[in-house]
């Protein structure tokens, strides 16, 4: 049998000494296999979320928590639901901040998907950056927007219990559009207390959030709903209004139980795009204005969840089965009058789709050779009946279609994975991954319909080494992939040109090739710090292409980055963080034109938070985003933004509390994102200008919220 590692306790502690309950957690010991197991969940379903921490309570699950001896990478952490209700959020999709380097911001209107950028990507709307919410993948393929797309608009971010991530290629339960990494957001299934909240803030900002959990004899029933109103600071404004709501039932305990989940979603919105540069210096249009006030949104989105677990002893088994149907219509010209002077250049997408999904998964305590281990396995299979279109109109009035498609996507993977604890100071994680799609492509042109199929095979490894002085180290390495848009992998007629046989098809699924190097440690009281190096390649990269507002396949790419980050409780009362990640991006065979356009570079995130035992805080954060190359040869960057955002919550009794958020303390004049491309404005050349367009960072502005609580 494998010697005992020396004696620590079998539930990890925060510094604040109350037990640590971990997404993924790895056992530290064989000694204490079972109990630790016990306490650790399958990835199939993740984590159920934890309950909030009372007023002046210590926080549970979070950064604080010590992950030496019970992850298997750097880069793999949790964020708690005491540190989420302390995070300003401008946009729901802002809760993906809480994941160190990831920076999110917003092209167009209110209501359309965020743009993600992570690990030397821009991510565009989801692609290489996988993201669950109550155990549902959310990336959306072969969409009608974007490849991968992710709209996170419909959470409620009151009702979110913890937002777990992992980044690269080195886990086998995560397969389709995970190689940057992987986010779980979940919601509690029971709520602290009953809460009515009303928020007002600048730019008619108004919404309002009721939830409460109620008991049905062994079970309960937690439920929430969201109104939501916002014109935001545009000169044609948003009129963004939106309507969510959830219901989550529970039976059964952390050891055998059953929770369905149903969600609505409801949406519409006038956008702003990004717009070009000029047209602002030559005073053509204010800075938060528009060249085509029709372009905008609307989208829905229902669903229904079903979880099962089980466990016995070392054993456990999760199993998760959804169906939801999703909607969206997208207006938006980025050209302006460049393919058409008399009518413009707007276009519709459309988006409708039917999934249904089934997981499995289990895990068990094994022994191989004498030695302690643990083995995780199971089966994830997904069908989308999709129906997209793209059409030319004007004034949301269509004008002519482009194309109309019909695709029924279906894929099945499977994945093993298994952990063996050496000894006191070494333990490794091997795993395999096998994967199988089917396209089904019935286009309204003839010649881009038919039938197509791929399959990959991913294997992974982690090896961790430690802890010695509160210190372990990792080494990790792994193959993942993405796959490419259904009407791509059919393609033989650009249905944008005139030509016959123009259209070049691309592979259904992408190879990515991955390796990371890093360093946890605890050895400073208080301080919780690691530092990676990692490293990453793709057969194929997705890029933006504005003229289509969609992505493309082009050439490999490899990216390689460092990424460091700290969380410190510098007392009872006081935290702070510091994270930061510097990458570089390149495509590997297009000779001295080789910069990945809008390719993250460097982004800083820190952030002080004082709070009191009654309940009361104070947090300050901030934002570096660094520049980007914007075009293949590196002639053309982004500008770097900074953005400062103020949180504070004051419980003035126990049935009530209000809460102030100012973003963009310093009012900087600063963009969202910025993209370089040909646009033609009127008068302009018929070939149009390559030009800077822009989104700019919202203005100064304040949001009120006043909560009671029953």
């Amino acid at each position: 049998m494998t010697p005992p590692l020396p004696a620590r306790s079998c539930a990890r502690r925060s510094r604040s000494q109350r037990p640590s309950v971990v997404a993924l957690a790895r056992p530290a010991s064989p000694a204490c296999f079972g109990a630790l197991l016990a306490a650790t969940v399958a990835l199939s379903p993740p984590l159920r979320a934890q309950e909030p921490a009372a007023v002046g309570e210590t926080v549970v699950v979070g950064r604080s928590n010590d992950l030496v001896g019970l992850v298997e990478s750097a880069t793999v952490g949790e964020v708690g639901p005491e540190e989420l209700q302390r995070r300003p959020l401008l946009r729901p999709g802002e809760l993906l901040e809480t994941v160190p380097g990831i920076v999110i911001t917003q092209h167009s209107g209110a209501g359309k998907g965020n743009q993600f950028f992570l690990r030397g990507f821009n991510l565009d709307h989801g692609t290489d950056l996988a993201v669950r919410v109550n155990g549902v993948p959310y990336n959306l393929r072969s969409h009608g927007h974007g490849q991968g797309y992710v709209d996170l608009n419909p959470l409620i971010p009151e009702l979110v219990g913890n937002v777990r991530y992992r980044k690269g290629p080195y886990f086998a339960d995560a397969g389709d559009f995970a190689s940057a990494g992987s986010v779980a957001i979940d919601y509690m299934d029971e709520l602290p207390f009953g809460f009515v909240q009303v928020e007002s803030g600048s730019f008619d900002f108004m919404r309002t959030v009721a939830g409460d959990t109620f008991a049905l004899d062994d079970s309960k029933l937690t439920v929430g709903i969201e109104t939501y109103h916002n014109d935001g600071p545009w000169v044609v404004e948003d009129d963004y209004e939106k309507l969510s709501g959830v219901a989550r039932w529970t039976h059964g305990d952390d050891r055998r139980g059953w929770r369905l989940t149903g969600e609505f979603y409801d949406a519409d919105w006038t956008a702003t795009d990004h717009i070009p540069k000029r047209a602002v210096d030559s005073g053509l249009i204010d800075r938060f204005g528009t060249l085509d006030p029709t372009s905008g949104g609307l989208s829905d989105r229902q669903s229904l969840t079903f979880e099962h677990w089980s466990e016995d002893g070392a054993d456990r088994t999760d199993l998760t089965a959804y169906a939801y149907h999703y909607a969206l219509d997208l207006y938006s010209n980025f050209t302006y009058v460049l393919d058409d002077p008399v009518n413009g250049d707007q276009f519709l997408q459309t988006d409708e789709r039917t999934v249904l999904g089934v997981e499995a998964g289990r895990s068990t305590a094994t022994e191989l050779f004498g030695v302690d281990g643990e083995l995780r396995y199971g089966v994830q299979s997904r069908a989308d009946w999709i129906d997209n279109g793209l059409f030319r109109t004007s004034q949301r009035t269509i004008l002519s279609t482009t194309r109309e498609d019909e695709i029924v996507e279906t894929s099945i993977g499977a994945y093993a994975e298994s952990t063996q604890f050496w000894n006191g100071w070494f333990r490794s994680t091997i795993g395999l991954r096998a994967d199988q799609y089917f396209f089904d492509v019935d286009s309204d042109l003839a010649a881009n319909s038919g039938n197509e199929s791929d399959g990959i095979v991913s294997p992974k490894l982690s090896l961790v080494f430690g802890p010695w002085a509160d210190t372990e180290f990792y080494v990790n390495a792994g193959y993942g992939f993405h796959s490419n848009d259904a009407r791509g992998t059919t393609l033989t007629d650009d249905p944008t040109t005139p030509a016959l046989g123009d259209g070049t098809p691309v592979d259904p699924l992408v190879e990515q090739r991955g390796a990371e190097i890093g360093v946890r440690t605890t050895a400073i009281d208080g301080l919780q710090s690691t530092l990676s190096l990692w490293y990453l390649e793709s057969d194929s990269e997705l890029l933006f292409v504005g003229d289509a507002g969609n992505t493309e396949a082009s050439g490999a790419t490899e990216r390689w980055g460092i990424e460091w980050t700290n969380f410190w409780e510098v007392n009872d009362w006081l935290t702070a963080d510091l994270d930061a990640a510097a990458s570089q991006a390149r495509f590997t065979d297009a000779g001295d034109d080789d910069h990945v356009p809008g390719a993250i570079d460097t982004v800083v995130a820190t952030g002080l938070t004082a709070r009191s035992e009654d309940g009361h805080y104070v947090a300050l954060r901030g934002r570096f985003f660094g520049p980007r190359d914007l075009i293949e040869d590196g002639s053309v960057e982004s500008s770097s933004s900074f953005l400062v955002n103020l949180h504070a919550g004051y419980v003035i009794d126990e049935h009530w509390r209000v809460r102030l958020s100012v973003f963009n303390l310093l009012d900087s004049d600063e963009s969202d994102i910025e993209y370089f491309y040909a646009s033609r404005l009127a008068g302009e050349p018929v070939g149009g200008v390559e030009d800077v367009h822009f989104h700019p960072a919202e203005p100064f502005s304040l949001r009120l919220a006043v909560t009671a609580t029953f």
